[in-house]
This record gives structure tokens, C-alpha cells and sequence, in this order.
């Protein structure tokens, strides 16, 4: 079976001096690699090519037969990398939290520790009938979520 670490330290070889970063490398049975590229403006068919043909040129197909997959992060998958939150900031996102919860807002900030949403809620004003609008920012580490992910609006 093909090893893992030695795909992923491919993969980071075949980036060196890109802008690209690797959201996910996985090895399926049979031998099915896939790997999943992001960056900033998003990925390109040519960047998925171009890494193709370097990860193929790393591998002996005559050695172990192998199939290959390399792809762009979609773009209604949840994140997996902090590259992912970076890219996002700004933007709005869904996520779920594992006690349930489901939120949507604006993603603020993330780094290594936690990511922070701004969420905008209705509460009661003590100064009108009228439920007023108030922002308010949640953090949240990557372990208290089960996902996060770019939310899509059709207005």
C-alpha cells in the first residue's frame, strides 16, 4: 500500500513556491489517491495539472498501480485547515456545533487556537415594542465544531 506521509511530503514538494496550500491528502484502498489544493483566489484546472503530472512523475506505477485524484477544495465542503478559515475571513459561514447548534455568520478571525463568527440576533429593546438587531462574536476552538463551511445565499 501506498504510504500516506510520503504523499503528503510529495504534494508539499510539488507546492514549494506556490501560493497553493493542501487542504486534504487521503489513500483509499486499491491504491485511490486524492488530494485536495486551495488558495486565496481559489484553485485553477492548470495548478491540479500541473501537480498531477509532478505527483506522477514521484510514483513507480510499475512498482504498485495506483489511481490519481487531485482537486480544489470544493466549495461547499466544510474547512479542514487553518488555511481554509484564513481565505474565509470576511465572509459568511455555516457552522454546526457538536451540541447541535447551527449558526450563521460573519467569519471575524481564526488562528491556531479558535475562530471567531459574528452572528447578528434579535433581541428585545427596553426602549421600543420592535425586537432590535445586535452583533455579537462567538469563539469557538476547532474541536467544538463539527463543521464549518462557506455559507452560499441566493437573493
Amino acid at each position: 500500500m501506498i504510504d500516506k506521509k510520503e504523499i503528503e511530503a510529495f504534494v508539499e514538494e510539488g507546492l514549494t513556491g506556490s501560493d497553493c496550500f493542501v487542504v486534504d491528502v487521503q489513500v483509499k484502498p486499491d491504491n485511490v489517491i486524492v488530494v485536495e489544493i486551495d488558495n486565496e483566489e481559489g484553485v485553477d484546472i492548470d495548478r491540479c495539472v500541473a501537480l498531477h503530472r509532478f505527483l506522477e512523475s514521484k510514483l513507480d506505477r510499475d512498482a504498485e498501480d495506483y489511481e490519481l485524484e487531485v482537486g480544489s477544495a470544493g466549495i461547499t465542503s466544510p474547512f479542514k485547515v487553518l488555511g481554509q478559515y484564513k481565505k474565509n475571513i470576511g465572509k459568511e459561514v455555516e457552522l454546526l456545533t457538536k451540541n447541535g447548534m447551527k449558526l450563521s455568520g460573519i467569519l471575524k478571525s481564526a488562528d491556531s487556537e479558535k475562530f471567531v463568527v459574528t452572528i447578528t440576533k434579535k433581541v428585545r429593546s427596553e426602549t421600543s415594542k420592535r425586537k432590535v438587531e445586535v452583533e455579537e462574536d462567538l469563539a469557538f476552538g476547532y474541536d467544538e465544531v463539527k463543521y464549518t463551511k462557506y455559507l452560499i445565499r441566493f437573493k
